[in-house]
Formats: structure tokens, C-alpha cells, sequence
């Protein structure tokens, strides 16, 4: 009985789906490019919200002067805590590619 409950534990826990908020972690104004990064502890399934994860690297994207930001690449995976041969803690990262030129009403134009 005692197993039963240990595996029945251990398959609850490897289905759990963790939605995780993404931060922006790094800004390349040159380049246009913002990433985005989110942890995954072990035995979680996190995943991260595409429609909220846009409108965030948007706002980084607007804050470097560019219009709009499209997701590009696949989400790379980084181990960051490891024990003996297991990972068990994941930083996963999102990069977004900035296009476009943001028109600021706010700034004085010197033409009128």
C-alpha cells in the first residue's frame, strides 16, 4: 500500500503545470533584442503566457524606441542548480526581436 501512495505521489507531481510570470532579464537596443527568462524548478512543468510574454517585450522594445516585438528562436533551457547528476533547477529564456520605429508624442518637435 505504501508504494502505491509513493508512485501515485510521484505521478501527481510530474504532471503539475506551474504558469510562470517572464521578466525581462536583458535589453540590446543595437541589436533590437530583448530576452525574456522564467525558472522551472524540477519535476514542474512551468510554462509562460505567449500573449503576456509579447506585450511585455513590447513595452522593453517601446522603452529602446522600436514600435512592436515578435518572438524568434526557440525557448533555450540553462541549468542553474545542480545535484550530483540531476538538474533541478531550469532558467528558460524567451528572445524577442524589436522592428519598427516608435513615433513618441510627447517629444518636441523643432518642424512646427
Amino acid at each position: 500500500m505504501k508504494r502505491v501512495f509513493v508512485a501515485g505521489t510521484l505521478l501527481l507531481l510530474a504532471g503539475c503545470s506551474v504558469n510562470r510570470q517572464a521578466e525581462v532579464s536583458s535589453l540590446d537596443a543595437p541589436n533590437g533584442i530583448v530576452r525574456l527568462n522564467y525558472g522551472q524548478a524540477w519535476l514542474q512543468n512551468a510554462y509562460s503566457d505567449a500573449y503576456v510574454n509579447n506585450g511585455t517585450a513590447a513595452k522593453a522594445c517601446q522603452s529602446m524606441g522600436y514600435a512592436t516585438a515578435s518572438a524568434f528562436g526557440q525557448p533555450i533551457k540553462t541549468c542553474t542548480l545542480i545535484g550530483g547528476s540531476l538538474c533541478l533547477n531550469e532558467t528558460v529564456t524567451i528572445q524577442y526581436k524589436c522592428a519598427g520605429y516608435a513615433v513618441n508624442p510627447d517629444a518636441t518637435n523643432p518642424w512646427y
